[in-house]
């Protein structure tokens, strides 16, 4: 499901950005969090809008289960 994140939440294990309060995440069914929709790299002060989908949207084109959980 979409949400997005209430506060800071470390790294997320597909693109290795951080997981800050406010970004959009996508949670799995196993309860894992990882960027969904366009993402925001961090470079030195500024942000830098990427144009492409999210992590989790990039990993779900080739892969059907979590990152983490790759059994469930």
């Amino acid at each position: 499901s979409e949400d997005v994140l209430s506060k800071d939440a470390g790294e997320c294990a597909i693109c290795l950005e951080e997981l800050q309060q406010g970004d959009t995440i996508a949670r799995l069914p196993c309860l894992c969090i990882y960027h969904k929709g366009q993402v925001f790299l961090r470079m030195d002060i500024k942000f830098y809008k990427v144009a492409f989908m999210g992590c989790i949207d990039e990993w779900f084109e080739v892969n059907r289960s979590c990152p983490e959980h790759p059994s469930d």
